[in-house]
């Protein structure tokens, strides 16, 4: 399949179910299984989460898209940091009936000792930092400008860390001073500089092809050597939020949430649902998602990939 192709549309996988080899975690989306003691093999299921919870209802097609577009950012960006990938092809570990499982959604990459933190870069004030901003006028101790409204464009990209939660839980966003403590000021210092390079440079390309990034995050690992290594996935619609151009200047003067090419339409139908006549509590189960919300949530994964890869 050429990268930037649709992925054509097969079952819908909600989760993988290999037994050639053993698994070795199931998180939000991600299937990952070990390939001897150096290599995992990452299997995108069509599993979609919100708020930290995974919703019961496959988006078709998921898997492959946000494997295409992790695919392509880990080459556009791999002059700034290496990257987990090892080349191989996924299919070439696993049993030829398990084959379909893996096609067009997995990756083959290294083992890493993965840091404890999600490296998340805003360029815009949107989601869990508008809401601190209107607390306090800061971000994850990074202050910043009054008068700023939801949606602003930022003065320039901040470097806001957070923890990684459990399954279920929510993640913490905390203080770079925090981050420090955690991985030791050397890492939390090159795991920064890389990250808001990262946002920059992609930041940038996608601009030209009508597309905001208004943040996402980053997850890191350490090689045998030591050495900083980009991982897991990037700049999909799961660890970004993306916004069309068009549009986005009217959402700021109105205060309203741009239109999103991200799960944030899956958040804002959460927003609104009812559970037993009371507003969800964020909470497993989730409310069931509604056909049409499904469709629309795939499309828009289809458009963004489309988008930013033709």
């Amino acid at each position: 399949m050429a990268l930037g192709a649709a992925p054509a549309l097969a079952q819908p996988l909600l989760q993988s179910d290999l037994k050639s080899l053993p698994l070795v975690a199931r998180g939000k989306v991600r299937d990952n299984y070990a390939v001897g003691d150096d290599r995992l093999l990452m299997v995108a299921s069509d599993r979609l989460s919100a708020f930290d919870v995974v919703l019961g209802e496959p988006i078709p097609g998921k898997g492959a898209l946000l494997t295409q577009m992790a695919l392509f950012w880990f080459s556009r960006l791999g002059h700034i940091v290496p990257n987990h990938l090892t080349g191989a092809d996924p299919e070439s570990v696993v049993t030829l009936d398990e084959r379909a499982q893996v096609r067009g959604r997995s990756m083959l990459v290294k083992r890493l000792k993965p840091l404890p933190v999600e490296a998340v870069v805003r360029g815009y004030l949107a989601g869990s930092g508008w809401t601190a901003y209107q607390a306090s006028g800061a971000v994850c101790g990074v202050a910043l400008p009054g008068g700023l409204r939801n949606a602003s464009r930022l003065p320039e990209p901040i470097f806001t860390p957070a923890t990684k939660a459990a399954m279920g839980d929510h993640d913490e966003n905390i203080d770079f001073q925090r981050m420090q403590t955690i991985v030791g000021a050397d890492v939390a210092e090159r795991v920064r500089a890389v990250s808001l390079r990262l946002y920059e440079e992609a930041a940038e390309y996608a601009r030209s092809k009508g597309i905001l990034i208004a943040d996402t995050k980053f997850e890191f690992g350490l090689d045998a050597d030591g050495a900083l290594t980009l991982m897991d996935e990037v700049l999909t619609p799961d660890s970004s939020r993306y916004w069309p151009l068009e549009g986005y200047a009217a959402a700021v003067d109105s205060g309203a949430n741009p239109p999103s090419y991200d799960k944030q339409f899956v958040r804002d139908w959460l927003l609104q649902a009812r559970v037993g006549g009371a507003p969800w509590n964020q909470r497993a189960p989730a409310p069931a998602l509604p056909a049409d919300v499904v469709e629309k949530t795939a499309a828009k994964y289809r458009e963004a990939l489309t988008r930013l890869t033709t």
